[in-house]
């Protein structure tokens, strides 16, 4: 039988088995990378309620956001009110090694903590926008898109930093003063997609509905309030299992996000930390962002009440 081993009290266990399918790496390797890039993700989990995607054995990937019953006593966790169940959800806080590596153990692959922290639940920390390009689109016009978001922000005065998203896309972090509330930060977040969709609109599109994107560059700007992003670092369940990656803007036509994975990350990374390095001063939210953004119907409503006008105008057809 296999000797039992264990890191920082954490019993660790099933080690040589294969991720999931098609993972090309091992629990242990998940587990080794994430000990290795702890002093990196431990403080974007900080303080923020967590939601974690495992993979079992023979079964589908799910997200967990509540914390299970068994879960060790000396885990940090948060009580937050879901609005959607009508329910206090525990969620978890990583801000340790220990609690890092019992996830790890967990099969938890990916970390998507929230924009906010357990100390100002309605002042996000961070401004950001993700990109994703159209089915079947190159890297690159993601790259191209990201270039239109920072001419935007540098447009209203404002910089962020960017990084894969360990999918297709990218994500753009632009860190906030804590002075602006979450409707705010959401209105100002659906305003710079708009401008950055005028500077090119045969690029880059707002349109929710997918249908309408029309092979085009998707601006996400629904990431607000209580939603959450995969953390810079969390590796994804993916073929070779990528990870989220900080990349220069200088750099970032450069590189794909196949060259961000859980067995080239550490040697990437060395000793240094490029997305706190890449991170701007916290800064106010442009006045004009706000106010724009007001104006903007919120994506996900006028999603619903298009796709309702769509199909009565398809049964008046019929």
């Amino acid at each position: 039988m296999a000797e039992k081993e264990e890191r920082d009290g954490v019993p660790l266990t099933n080690l040589d088995q294969e991720l999931f399918p098609g993972a090309g790496a091992t629990k242990r390797e998940l587990v080794d990378y994430l000990d290795a890039v702890r002093d990196r993700i431990v403080p974007v989990l900080r303080d923020r309620p967590l939601s974690v995607v495992r993979v079992l054995r023979g079964q589908d990937r799910f997200m967990q956001k509540n914390l299970p019953k068994y879960t060790p006593e000396w885990v940090p966790r948060t009580a937050v009110w879901a609005e959607a169940s009508h329910r206090e959800v525990q969620y978890a806080l990583c801000n340790d090694r220990r609690t890092l590596l019992w996830f790890a153990n967990q099969r938890a692959v990916e970390y998507h903590p929230t924009l906010m922290t357990i100390h100002e639940r309605d002042r996000p920390t961070h401004l950001i926008m993700d990109l994703d390009p159209p089915e079947g689109g190159a890297f690159d016009v993601v790259v191209r898109a990201a270039r239109l978001v920072r001419q935007a922000l540098a447009d209203a005065g404002m910089s962020g930093a960017v990084k894969t998203s360990g999918s297709k896309g990218v994500h753009i972090f632009v860190p906030l003063d804590g002075n602006a509330a979450t409707v705010d930060v959401a209105a100002a977040t659906r305003a710079l997609a708009a401008r950055a969709e005028r500077l090119d609109p045969e690029l880059a599109t707002t349109a929710f509905i997918r249908e309408d994107r029309h092979g085009k560059v998707f601006l996400d700007a629904t990431r607000s309030g209580g939603a959450s992003v995969v953390a810079a670092y969390s590796p994804r369940i993916r073929p070779g299992v990528p990870v989220s990656f900080p990349v220069g803007w200088d750099d970032l036509g450069d590189v794909t996000p196949a060259d961000f994975t859980v067995h080239t990350a550490p040697g990437l990374l060395k000793d240094g930390d490029p997305w706190a390095e890449a991170m701007p001063r916290p800064q106010p939210l442009d006045a004009g962002l706000v106010e724009e953004g007001h104006t903007i119907p919120v994506a996900r409503v006028a999603a619903m009440h298009e796709g309702k006008r769509r199909a009565r105008a398809k049964r008046a057809e019929g």
